[in-house]
C-alpha cells in the first residue's frame, strides 16, 4: 500500500524531465518482460482513478498504460474505476485514510476548482507545459485557472452533455420538417410523436445530480442564471419560473419512471426506442450502434431548444479533467504519466472508446484523419462536429458564463441536490413555485456561506 511521501518533489517538472521519464530503453523493457513470474514486483506503483470505465474505455486505458510501462519498466500503473455520483465520498475517504490515487480523470471542472481551493490538489502547470499548451483548443484550460494563477487541472476531454437527440423518422411521421428550436416547438413535437407506446421525451426528475445539472441549463435557456457573475444568488427570477413551468409541462410526455431518472435511465430510454427525443451526450452513438442498430440511421442531434429564438443556446459541459491529489507519492512519475495520456494516437484511441461522448481538447487530434476515421465519427460527422463546437463554448455551474467568477461551491451545491429538490417540489409535489424557489434561494445562500 502506498503512503504519501513526507517530502514529495516540489520543483517544476520540465518538458525535458517528462520526455526523459517517458523514453525508457528497449533493453530495460525487454528485461522486465522476461523477469521471473514469481519474483516480487518492486516497481513504483501509480494509481489512476476514473468514473469513466466502459469496456471500450478500459481497453483504451490498458493500451495507454501498456505504452507507458513499456517505456518506463520501473513503473506500473493500476486503474481503479470510481463512480459519477459517488466520487465526493470516495475522495473524502481517500484523504481521510491517506490512501490517495496518483491521478484522477473525468471529474468535472467545478470539483477540481473546489478541491484546489481547499488545498487538496497539486497545480498541473507542468503537465500542461509538457503536453504543449498550444496543442489545445484556444482557451481550453481557462476553466481550470485558479485565483493564484495556476491550473488546478487540465481537460482530458470535452462533453456536450445535454444535446437534444431526436428520431428523424418519428419527426417526419408527425409532419415535422425540422428539429425543434424552441420550447413550444419541442412540446408540440413531443405531443405529436407520443404514440404507440413511445413517449415524447426522456427528461430527468429524480433526486440526483443529473436533474440538478440538466435543470440549470433550462434556467439559462430561459434567459436566467443561478448566480450572478459576482456569485450572488440569482435563482429567484422569472426565468426560473419559466423553466419550472416548461419542465412541468413536459412531464406528461416522459416515461412513468422519469421521476427517478438519472443518467443511465435517461440514456436507455432514448437508445431503446422508448422515447422520441433524448437529452444526453454523444454516448448515444455507441449505445445505439451496439444496442439498437435498427434506429441508427434515424437519429440526429442539435443543441437543446431555448424558450425563444432570441435566447442563445447554452450547453452543459462538465469539462472532464485530469487532476493530481496533493500528497500522493511519486509526483514526477505521476506528471510524466499524465502527459503521456495525450500522445496523439493513444489519446485518439481513448476518444474512440466512446465516440462523440468525450470529445478531444487537442486541436490536432480533432482534425486528424486517424481520429475521424472511426466508423461512428465518420457516420455521424455532422453531429460530432456540432457537439465539439457546442462543448467548446459550454459552461456549467462552476462558471455559468464567461462573465462569471469561478464558483468554488458548485460541487457542494450539486451534491446537496438542492436544485433537484426544487424540481421535485414543483413538478412532482405541485408546490407553489414562488415559495419553493424562495426556499431554494435561501438554501443556496447557506451553501455559499458554509
Amino acid at each position: 500500500m502506498n503512503q504519501p511521501e513526507r517530502n514529495p518533489l516540489r520543483r517544476p517538472v520540465t518538458r525535458r524531465d517528462t520526455l526523459r521519464v517517458l523514453a525508457g530503453s528497449g533493453a530495460a523493457a525487454a528485461a522486465a518482460l522476461t523477469a521471473g513470474c514469481g519474483s516480487k514486483d518492486e516497481r513504483t506503483t501509480l494509481r489512476w482513478w476514473s468514473p469513466q470505465a466502459s469496456p471500450d474505455q478500459l481497453k483504451a486505458y490498458k493500451a495507454q498504460i501498456a505504452a507507458f510501462e513499456a517505456a518506463n519498466p520501473t513503473i506500473r500503473v493500476v486503474f481503479e474505476a470510481t463512480s459519477d455520483e459517488g466520487y465526493p465520498a470516495q475522495f473524502a475517504t481517500a484523504f481521510a485514510a491517506r490512501q490517495l490515487p496518483n491521478l484522477v480523470t473525468h471529474l468535472p471542472s467545478f470539483a477540481a476548482q473546489q478541491y484546489y481551493a481547499e488545498g487538496l490538489l497539486e497545480p498541473v502547470d507542468d503537465v500542461i507545459k509538457a503536453i504543449g499548451i498550444d496543442r489545445y483548443f484556444a482557451g481550453a484550460n481557462e476553466v481550470y485557472r485558479t485565483s493564484d494563477k495556476h491550473y488546478c487541472a487540465t481537460g482530458i476531454g470535452n462533453t456536450a452533455a445535454d444535446m437534444l437527440w431526436y428520431r428523424k423518422d418519428l419527426l417526419a411521421a408527425a409532419g415535422i420538417t425540422a428539429p425543434p428550436a424552441t420550447w413550444d416547438e419541442l412540446r408540440s413535437a413531443a405531443q405529436k410523436m407520443q404514440r404507440d407506446g413511445i413517449y415524447g421525451a426522456a427528461l430527468p426528475y429524480g433526486m440526483n445530480a443529473m436533474t440538478s445539472l440538466i435543470f440549470i441549463g433550462f434556467i439559462h435557456r430561459a434567459g436566467g442564471q443561478v448566480f450572478s457573475p459576482d456569485l450572488q444568488v440569482a435563482i429567484d427570477s422569472q426565468p426560473t419560473y419559466d423553466a419550472l413551468a416548461f419542465f412541468q409541462s413536459m412531464r406528461e410526455f416522459c416515461p412513468t419512471g422519469a421521476s427517478n431518472f438519472s443518467w443511465g435511465e435517461s440514456l436507455t430510454a432514448f437508445v431503446s426506442g422508448s422515447t422520441a427525443t433524448g437529452i444526453y451526450s454523444g454516448r448515444v452513438l455507441a449505445n445505439v450502434a451496439a444496442q439498437n442498430p435498427a434506429i441508427a440511421d434515424a437519429i440526429g442531434c442539435t443543441t437543446y431548444p431555448t424558450m425563444s429564438r432570441d435566447i442563445p443556446a447554452w450547453t452543459y459541459n462538465d469539462f472532464p479533467c485530469l487532476l493530481i491529489p496533493k500528497g500522493a507519492p511519486h509526483l514526477a512519475e505521476t506528471k510524466a504519466f499524465a502527459a503521456s495520456l495525450y500522445q496523439p494516437q493513444l489519446y485518439a484511441q481513448q476518444m474512440h472508446a466512446a465516440p462523440g461522448h468525450v470529445l478531444p481538447v487537442l486541436r490536432a487530434v480533432a482534425d486528424d484523419g486517424f481520429y475521424r476515421a472511426n466508423p461512428l465519427i465518420t457516420r455521424y460527422a455532422a453531429e460530432v462536429d456540432l457537439m465539439t463546437k457546442a462543448a467548446t463554448a459550454g459552461h456549467n455551474l462552476g462558471q455559468e458564463t464567461a462573465a462569471h467568477k469561478p464558483n468554488l461551491k458548485a460541487n457542494e451545491i450539486i451534491a446537496s441536490n438542492a436544485i433537484a429538490e426544487l424540481v421535485q417540489r414543483v413538478v412532482l409535489n405541485k408546490e407553489n413555485p414562488k415559495a419553493a424557489v424562495a426556499a431554494t434561494a435561501v438554501r443556496l445562500a447557506e451553501l455559499m456561506r458554509a
